[in-house]
């Protein structure tokens, strides 16, 4: 997530852009229309989603200490997703930019099928700033989004309607990548994306559980799975405008997401009803060094992560 204006250095980005397609086209070989539409959403491996986390430290660890824009670290993580999606049969394209004057890259997965007509997107994005390996901040929700796209692939689900993930470049330069694919989709291609579902910091170490409340439908979605496992919700107000939903509802696509806090101080209040520490930060390593992947609660992984695959099951059956 990125730091609020008055807390960052503006950011003047010249963005340059070359679209480099890989797989295919979109509009490819379907699987056969099933019954699986209407079936439960899977369970999301909590296990599976830090052994993503573990492959993203692996990455920083091994390139300065970072993922971020421009930098051999973001390319690698970058990499390690297509290669992911690509093995389980997405239609993947890599979007390209300049931003700061370096290069960087969106990642778009198309699962075949559905009404290509009405697309359901869910995003992250990948990159970290460059104080630290961003394991939090956005492994976290990367991972998940990554982790519930495979689970697409295992279960072979036939949704009515189209399945589309995304991983962003440069968000915390000030949304750079999201902003460039909704500022290049054509009037009808946006006007098809009927929801898109944001995920930047899920597994924060002292956690909040927080849903957006944009867009009506997707805002109860996400409660009612929230109710149904006991755990009380409140509305995100700490990233509004802050991460990579924003492009797509200031350009009119429908919006949710998730979040479990930042900087913020968790109240006592909060705490009694969800556990933690009253008076700490959501997340002491937000933007640090210390965003590494000791930096994660379980807990709140697992419930979140869940939470993305009961939503897009429910959105798009």
């Amino acid at each position: 997530m990125k730091l609020p204006v008055s807390r960052r250095t503006a950011v003047a980005c010249g963005v340059s852009v070359v679209m480099l397609l890989t797989g295919g086209s979109i509009a490819g070989a379907a699987p056969a229309p099933g019954s699986a539409a209407l079936a439960a959403a899977p369970d999301i491996p909590v296990a599976n989603v830090k052994a993503h986390l573990a492959q993203l430290q692996s990455i920083a660890t091994a390139n300065g200490g970072n993922r971020a824009h421009g930098r051999a670290g973001y390319k690698a993580s970058l990499d390690y997703v297509k290669a992911k999606l690509d093995a389980a049969g997405f239609t993947t394209a890599i979007q390209q930019f300049t931003s700061s004057g370096r290069t960087g890259y969106n990642l778009v997965a198309d699962w075949p099928g559905g009404d290509a007509d009405h697309v359901v997107m869910a995003g992250s994005h990948l990159d970290s700033v460059t104080a630290g390996p961003g394991i939090n901040d956005n492994g976290s929700g990367s991972a998940a989004v990554l982790e519930t796209a495979l689970a697409v692939s295992r279960a072979g689900y036939h949704p009515a309607k189209h399945l589309r993930f995304a991983w962003w470049g440069a968000e915390e330069l000030g949304m750079v990548g999201s902003r460039y694919y909704v500022n290049n989709l054509s009037s009808a291609n946006r006007a098809r994306i009927g929801g898109y579902l944001n995920f930047d910091m899920i597994g924060s170490p002292n956690p909040g559980y927080f849903v957006y409340d944009d867009d009506s439908t997707i805002e109860k979605t996400f409660k009612d799975y929230f109710a149904g496992i006991g755990v009380p919700t409140e509305i995100e107000t700490e990233g509004d405008g802050r991460s990579d939903h924003a492009p797509f509802k200031n350009a009119g696509v429908p919006v949710g997401g998730l979040f479990s806090g930042a900087d913020y101080t968790k109240t006592a209040a909060q705490a009694a009803k969800w556990g933690g520490t009253a008076g700490r930060a959501f997340d002491r390593c937000y933007h640090s060094s210390c965003d590494t992947s000791a930096n994660i609660d379980d807990t709140a992984l697992n419930r979140n992560a869940d939470a993305v695959a009961y939503a897009l099951w429910a959105l798009s059956s």
